[in-house]
């Protein structure tokens, strides 16, 4: 009777291990799974940066096809350049604006308000994400943050919109909207003019790392290979613990 209690006790050790692995796996995979945006380096205000729009799929049955970036109309781009990316066409949306802007002695009455890709293929397949990068500037002075509002279509006609904002003292949304934090010029050492900036920010450069994805990323996870382990430790010490009490009856 001792062993069959034993083994039931060790048995309810690996069910609860095993259950916290998976509720950890869980709650961990949305907070990788966003469309987000990371600048390759540190986007300091005032200055030029190339960012990349890091899209995942999300689905097991269908392919991402399309992705519409708008551009902040709070604090206009005057300079943005997307980089050519095989298998996407991208389509530029310019705009008129209502307050013209000045780049190297000049008056600029439009800018670049929305970036759409388009595959030409078969897009990002289940299990796969993409890097869409783009070279903008001048970055504003006068923010601390920009904000682009995606949306996501897939080869299923679903379109996901990654439009919605976080406001302070509550959780994540469900689909936030890509935020780009910028740095400020002096932290940054960001003292060139802004032709130099967007010389050393060409868009050439090809990252396909996926370590500038972002801390968020990281600690998602982390906390996933934790959950893993200790499932895996509690499935194990269900088994010894059960196979040493029948041994001892």
């Amino acid at each position: 009777m001792k062993a069959i209690n034993g083994s039931l006790r060790a048995s309810r050790v690996a069910v609860a291990g095993a259950a916290a692995a998976s509720a950890v796996l869980v709650l961990s995979s949305p907070a990788f799974a966003h469309v987000t945006v990371q600048p390759e380096g540190q986007a300091a205000k005032g200055g030029y940066a190339v960012v990349d729009f890091k899209v995942p799929n999300e689905r097991d049955n269908a392919s991402t096809t399309k992705l519409e970036v708008n551009l902040p109309a709070d604090h206009p781009l005057a300079s943005v350049m997307p980089q050519p990316i095989d298998g996407w066409t991208v389509q530029i949306t310019k705009s008129k604006l209502d307050k013209p802007l000045t780049m190297h002695g000049e008056q600029i009455d439009e800018a670049v308000t929305k970036i759409t890709w388009t595959a030409t293929g078969k897009g990002i397949e289940p299990g796969y994400f993409q890097k869409f990068p783009l070279s903008l500037g001048p970055l504003p002075e006068d923010a601390d943050q920009l904000v682009f509002k995606a949306l996501q279509t897939y080869s299923n006609k679903e379109t996901v919109r990654w439009i919605e904002l976080q406001k302070d003292g509550q959780e994540e949304p469900e689909n936030p909207a890509p935020v780009l934090e910028l740095a400020s010029a002096a932290s940054s050492g960001h003292h060139g003019s802004a032709a130099e900036d967007a010389s050393a920010t060409s868009p050439g450069k090809d990252t396909t790392a996926e370590g500038s994805s972002g801390g968020s990323d990281t600690t998602a996870r982390v906390l996933g290979v934790v959950g893993i382990v200790v499932g895996a430790a509690g499935v194990a010490y269900g088994v010894l613990a059960g196979r040493r009490r029948v041994t001892g009856a």
